[in-house]
């Protein structure tokens, strides 16, 4: 149980006896210790702490009126209760511009001494509240600073990942627009001629590229957003992922006149998943696959089922990726530094791989990546069995 330490100070030894007494009979849980000089007093509070000191101002030596100056130095928060002679006032007003709580007048009066001595109880009590409260207002303080200054950091990063997009925005439609805008000068000239139909229809051929770019583009940007802001739909359907990848590899042949080789490990694989954003991120597995390998290498698919996982892997024959880039790989804006595009029109924006994790994440899954120098990388969508699949 804790108690509450009092000190009495007093050169009188019959008061010395008597007050704790009384003390100890009408207030429960005071310890009191006791000093006949001002001097012994002084030592004891040097070592100890005290809720309240009851001193007489009389005292051979240092009097009470010097000890009240040096408990004000050490422990202002320390109420000092002074005892004085009946009819000294003047003493006692002395005493409380001097700083004690309060003064008691001799003969003492039970009653008045203990009513004193607890409010100097209490009012340490409310000083010690008062400074834990205060205490912990400057932690709540310091803690709301350092808040300010993460939440001004990020906002900061977050304003500079904004300009950096905007630069890789600005670029990567400028060069459509620019070939767009050349076409179209073409077209123009290629009207003025009588004969200009099948180069004008050669023409039209070729603005499509472009448009078809600025659409990934801008849809990439709308997909990001999306994910940031939670909202990236899915709307699942039961899906033959092997019929699902067939198809993707016939878009994508038709698209970009390269044919990856298709591995089918496990036949019959049945899922629950939103098949235009499933086969939004195969695409986006083959179109890394080939922006990153020599023109012509192979570029393979697998689809198969490990254990409670179905599994669909694009591995080519790229430079690979430095270990020490693989955990940013999937982060938005990211794009592998002293790695060049080895086909393709575009390097992109670095939203690929960042829209495609979160797609799989929110099938339940995960993207996997296995890469060395020089011999190439394998991107894997991680589909949960839990999602649905079965196998015939």
């Amino acid at each position: 149980m804790n108690t509450t330490p009092v000190l009495l100070v007093d050169d009188n030894l019959s008061l010395l006896r008597a007050l704790p007494q009384a003390i100890s009979l009408r207030m429960s849980g005071v310890e009191v210790e006791t000093a006949d000089s001002a001097q012994v007093a002084l030592t004891m509070i040097e070592q100890h702490e005290y809720s309240a000191i009851v001193s007489d101002i009389k005292m051979s030596g240092m009097d009470g009126l010097d000890l009240l100056a040096k408990v004000q130095q050490q422990h202002p928060e320390t109420p000092v209760v002074l005892i004085t002679g009946h009819g000294e006032h003047d003493l006692a007003i002395r005493a409380l511009r001097s700083g004690a709580y309060d003064y008691i007048l001799k003969p003492i009066d039970r009653d008045d001494f203990m009513a004193s001595l607890e409010r100097a109880l209490q009012t340490r009590q409310l000083r010690r509240q008062i400074q834990e409260q205060q205490r912990a207002l400057e932690w709540y303080a310091f803690s709301l600073e350092r808040l300010v200054e993460q939440r001004t950091e990020e906002l900061m990063a977050s304003n500079a990942a904004k300009d950096a997009m905007l630069n890789m925005v600005t670029h990567e439609l400028a060069s459509p627009l620019t070939a767009l805008k050349g076409m179209i000068q073409l077209l123009n000239r290629h009207l003025q001629c009588a004969n200009g139909m099948e180069q004008l229809r050669q023409e039209m051929m070729k603005v499509e590229h472009p448009l078809q770019r600025m659409e990934r583009l801008i849809c990439d940007l709308q997909d990001a957003f999306q994910a940031q802001m939670n909202r990236l739909a899915l709307h699942r359907t039961h899906c033959d992922l092997v019929e699902l990848c067939k198809s993707v590899l016939d878009e994508y042949l038709v698209g970009t006149g390269v044919a990856p080789t298709l591995e089918i490990r496990n036949t019959h694989l049945q899922a629950q998943v939103d098949r235009e954003r499933i086969s939004q991120v195969l695409l986006n597995l083959l179109s890394n696959a080939r922006k990153y390998s020599p023109e012509g290498s192979a570029i393979t698919v697998m689809l198969q089922r490990r254990g409670a996982q179905i599994i669909i892997s694009v591995r080519d024959q790229g430079p690979g990726i430095p270990a020490e880039q693989l955990p940013h790989i999937c982060e938005q804006f990211y794009r592998v530094p002293g790695i060049e595009v080895q086909a393709g029109a575009s390097t992109g924006l670095g939203l690929g791989l960042f829209i495609a994790q979160i797609i799989v994440e929110q099938h339940g899954g995960r993207i996997e990546v296995q890469s060395e120098q020089g011999d190439g990388s394998t991107f894997s969508m991680v589909l949960p069995l839990e999602a649905g699949c079965n196998e015939h």
